[in-house]
């Protein structure tokens, strides 16, 4: 290629049906770097478009010269020896949590406190060594504390995702058995999911992943803070979470309707799914009455004590009450019946997940004292929600349930405080009532609400700075604070956002600056021949 007096050698030159594409290394022009160029060749002339080093698009045409003259080949060029690289987690990523100042106070702020104090104009937070001390107006700051001026913003607790599948590495569905809760979630806990940065981005402090609706009785939840820059899983955990288990009701877990690429199992009805659910639940007592009995005996010589089974185990935590019910559920009828399956055996259902016909017994759900987290406005996605509306969450908030909106998806996860502001649209919920949708009341529904879910003294200082009313979809989120420690930051976005673009540039124009590999001889195994 000769252009303004100079010739370049194209490099990985491709042409098919008349489109052309190919590359060219450049140090001319303001122009460092390889160029990537693609286009039609018409006869003679040629035309399209490229991309410089920098990300900016051009437009170029040319004709046909002839053949480029053959160069000789340069002798090769000794490797030189390069320090080890070490590759990053990816982008936004850190390599540990970042500092937590001693004592840190959020000045002169529209603070929705969530708990009885309720909104209170230009007011103060005060924190120290990560937890809630003291709100009210004209604080002082202890020496050598952090203090951010927050005029004209609004602060509310950190924002809880009561249903979510963040943080799960690989499938969230054990779907080969009806009954899997010796399956844990935390063994599969993923502490670099960027999910978590994004989720931190939009307000969020906490999630509940668990399991699919695949099963009858699924496995173990878990309870995590989006501990960003967290190197090991377990990091994430929540120390004061009630430990529960996903169940499901309903098309998924029976199965029957899934088409012929799916291998039938039982039970393929709903009546089955009851019917599963007590034999589990009858099962994990006879396990108990099984090891009660061993250990009554006073000459245990000669006797076999029973085999550990820990998805017994698991299913008798629950019917002890020591391990909470979260139940995927859509229907009026299933929900009915679970929570007079539990009752039969003692125990209570602790949420209703989704719960989209909820509505239609709501007084019978408020007496059993289950909670419901639903969707916002998901409707009609398939044929058992049909009956669904957005009118849901008030109606049951009216009725005396605890109710709380999630996300079900990473992507909406980023926004629940817009999904809480429909509360007000759809149900004409005060705001402050609409944002305990996403704050107080799902801690309320996964038992922590002790340490999380409202700004109140001695609680966890997980808070958020907001740009303005926290339900407005104008409003941005500036600031999430996690324990005491900053985890996002907007700015610090913005730079890293450039940050990021330079990388994937860099690392574009490294990968198109490589020579074609040598293709393998035929029969050479992979790897062969090298040192």
């Amino acid at each position: 290629l000769t252009l303004l007096g100079k010739t370049f050698v194209l490099q990985g030159v491709k042409l098919a049906d008349r489109r052309l594409s190919f590359r060219i290394a450049m140090d001319t022009l303001q122009v460092h770097g390889v160029v990537l160029l693609s286009g039609l060749a018409e006869r003679d002339s040629l035309h399209g478009y490229g991309l410089l080093p920098n990300g900016r698009r051009l437009s170029w045409d040319g004709v046909w010269a002839g053949p480029a003259p053959q160069k000789k080949k340069a002798p090769r060029k000794k490797k030189q020896e390069r320090a080890p690289l070490i590759f990053a987690r990816g982008a936004f990523v850190r390599d540990s949590l970042p500092p937590r100042p001693d004592h840190l106070l959020v000045k002169n702020a529209t603070i929705w406190t969530e708990g009885p104090d309720g909104i209170l104009e230009n007011a103060d937070l005060l924190v120290s060594r990560g937890k809630i001390v003291k709100i009210g107006k004209n604080l002082k700051a202890p020496r050598g504390a952090l203090v951010i001026d927050a005029s004209g913003k609004h602060v509310t607790p950190g924002l809880i995702d009561e249903h979510s599948h963040t943080a799960i590495s690989g499938g969230v569905n054990e779907a080969t058995h009806i009954v899997t809760p010796e399956m844990r979630i935390q063994d599969v806990l993923d502490a670099d999911d960027i999910a978590i940065y994004r989720e931190l981005a939009g307000g969020l402090t906490m999630a509940h992943p668990f399991h699919g609706s695949a099963n009858a009785i699924g496995g173990q939840d878990a309870v995590i803070k989006l501990r960003w820059g967290e190197l090991s899983p377990w990091g994430l955990l929540y120390e004061h979470a009630r430990p529960g288990v996903k169940f499901a009701l309903g098309e998924n877990p029976k199965q029957s309707n899934w088409g012929n690429l799916v291998k039938p199992r039982y039970p393929q009805t709903r009546m089955g799914v009851e019917q599963i659910i007590r034999d589990a639940f009858k099962a994990a007592l006879d396990y108990k009455k099984a090891w009660e009995h061993y250990r009554s005996l006073k000459d245990r010589r000669g006797i076999i004590p029973p085999r550990r089974d820990l998805r017994l185990e698991a299913l008798l935590e629950i019917v002890e009450g020591k391990r909470d019910i979260h139940s995927h559920a859509y229907r009026q009828d299933e929900m009915l019946m679970l929570m007079r399956v539990a009752e039969d055996f003692g125990i209570r259902v602790r949420t209703f997940e989704h719960g989209l016909e909820a509505y239609k017994i709501a007084t019978e759900i408020a007496k059993h004292g289950a909670g419901v987290s639903s969707f916002s406005d998901w409707w009609a996605y398939k044929f058992e929600v049909y009956d669904a509306i957005p009118y849901n969450g008030p109606l049951l908030h009216r009725a005396g349930v605890v109710v709380s909106y999630n996300s079900d998806s990473d992507e909406l996860a980023r926004r629940l405080n817009t999904e809480a502001g429909k509360a007000v649209k759809y149900g004409g919920l005060a705001p402050e009532e609409a944002l305990k949708f996403v704050t107080i009341n799902p801690a309320r529904q996964l038992g922590i609400d002790r340490w999380v879910g409202s700004l109140e003294p001695g609680k966890d200082a997980d808070f958020v700075i907001w740009s303005g009313p926290p339900l407005s979809y104008f409003s941005v989120c500036e600031q999430t604070w996690v324990d005491g420690r900053k985890m996002f930051d907007r700015q610090d976005d913005l730079r890293i956002r450039k940050l990021v673009e330079r990388e994937r540039l860099r690392i574009i124009q490294k990968i198109l600056a490589q020579k074609k590999p040598e293709k393998q001889k035929p029969g050479q195994k992979s790897g062969e021949g090298k040192s």
